[in-house]
């Protein structure tokens, strides 16, 4: 699929009913539209699924007393929507997120066995005021 395809194709999908057909190749041969919209129009009108922003440019370029309610068109369609494709990360993320699953998991660890594992001491002089007591002369 080319590039001009592809970005056709994205967004909102419907599927292809008897009366969009109806409108689509009634569209397909109004002189008020342009020669592109009309065989836009009547390519539309083949096909089983069709792009919504298409179909939204043919019937706002249709004839307001020819226009058909849009609710009544799209009545009974199937709205198709498509994914993006996953954005790639590069290898800088790749490595940071690796470094903070493996802190996570690290500190998920020391909180499981926190209750059986022996403290760390700080090893801070002074660090509280029994500490520096213990240095008194007497």
């Amino acid at each position: 699929m080319s590039e001009d395809e592809d970005s056709k194709n994205n967004g909102l999908i419907i599927g292809n009913t008897d009366s969009l057909r109806s409108f689509l190749r009634s569209a397909s041969a109004d002189p008020h539209l342009s020669p592109d919209l009309q065989q836009t129009a009547s390519t539309l009108a083949s096909q089983a699924e069709l792009p919504y922003r298409q179909f939204r440019a043919l019937w706002f370029a249709s004839r307001s007393e020819t226009q058909p309610k849009l609710f009544r068109l799209l009545y009974g369609s199937q709205f198709i929507f498509s994914s993006p494709k996953p954005r790639e990360k590069s290898e800088e993320l790749k490595q940071r997120l690796k470094k903070l699953a493996d802190m996570a998991e690290r500190n998920a660890y020391e909180e499981l066995v926190k209750d059986i594992t022996p403290r760390k001491t700080a090893n801070e002089p002074f660090s509280s005021y029994k500490d520096q007591l213990g240095f008194e002369v007497g």
